[in-house]
């Protein structure tokens, strides 16, 4: 691995990572990588056309044109420093250029401040909040923390059924109940959770679109709930301690609007980006970056999915995706 991706803080212990993480990563990246590949190992001059090949592979991967040319400005002044002449210098630059702009995402979330630390999960339907509750729960207890479920989507039996499904593979506790209002449920989850001195609760909600008014105020309804479970005290915040956006990675551009309404009626605190699975082109993480260059705080992507197993949800690693995406050597 080139040493600008030399990672300064070395993985967890719990952490199973290493050549199967990296592969199954490069693999889920493998539609943009292979186009950056055969344009970096062709050989040739750095011209003005490579740069514009460059530019519209970045954005046919969802980096979309801000970010792309942003992007491209820093690989430009970054060739020029470093008087690069290569095409095939180009994929090391441009990992430069990726790093700088992906690291400050970069964040792993600590569940292990409050007790117990109540994590809210939000997003649009089909963004596969649900299974990533099953799979944090995993990554939780790899942890040495123990973790309790609460079924916050009452609007779809299947939900229900899906969460109770993971809980039982991870030998967790679901609180639920059939119809019934959200916020009831994670409410008696919250105060369950306490008595049986649980470390962390994964809140599932039912999947909205931003658009739609009446469910935005349902939600932020949740989360005034739950801060009345587990208001703040000297030593804490009242929860939820993390509001965790998850976005589906084929949606491309449309993550950044929802990024920006669920932000505006929850204050997101974390993203969790699913479905890197080879049919994602990856490049929305870029754009959620340049997004939130500007912000003194921006939302940090605490997990990246890659699969449906109960492993393939990990912390996002600015470094790891970087090398996938180029295809750089461990």
């Amino acid at each position: 691995m080139f040493s600008f991706l030399k990672k300064t803080v070395p993985d967890a212990p719990s952490e199973k990572s290493g050549t199967g993480w990296i592969a199954r990563l490069k693999s889920g990246l493998a539609r943009t990588g292979s186009q950056l590949t055969g344009l970096f190992s062709r050989g040739g001059k750095i011209d003005d056309d490579l740069y514009e090949e460059l530019e519209t592979i970045l954005i046919t991967a969802d980096v979309g044109m801000d970010a792309a040319h942003a992007l491209l400005a820093d690989l430009r002044r970054y060739v020029k420093e470093h008087h690069l002449s290569e095409a095939a210098q180009l994929k090391e630059a441009l990992g430069h250029c990726l790093l700088k702009l992906l690291k400050p995402l970069a964040q792993p979330l600590r569940a292990d401040v409050h007790k117990p630390f109540v994590i809210m999960l939000c997003g649009v339907n089909g963004a596969g909040k649900t299974t990533s509750i099953g799979k944090l729960a995993k990554y939780l207890q790899g942890q040495g923390l123990s973790v309790l479920l609460a079924a916050g989507d009452t609007f779809r039996a299947a939900a229900r059924e899906q969460l109770a499904e993971w809980g039982a593979r991870n030998n967790v506790t679901v609180i639920a109940q059939q119809g019934g209002d959200a916020a009831a449920v994670i409410y008696d989850a919250i105060q369950s959770a306490q008595a049986r001195k649980i470390d962390v609760v994964l809140a599932d909600t039912a999947g909205r679109l931003a658009t739609q008014a009446h469910l935005m105020e349902e939600i932020k309804k949740v989360k005034r709930v739950i801060a009345k479970a587990m208001p703040a005290t000297p030593d804490s915040p009242a929860a939820p301690h993390e509001v965790l956006l998850v976005l589906d990675a084929n949606t491309g551009q449309n993550a950044l609007s929802q990024v920006k309404a669920f932000d505006q009626a929850l204050g997101v605190t974390g993203l969790v980006l699913t479905k890197l699975d080879g049919t994602a082109k990856g490049g929305v993480i870029a754009a959620i970056a340049h997004s939130h260059h500007h912000r003194a705080h921006p939302i940090p992507v605490r997990f990246i999915g890659v699969g449906e197993g109960l492993d393939d949800l990990r912390p996002f690693v600015a470094e790891d995706f970087v090398a996938a995406l180029l295809g750089l050597d461990e």
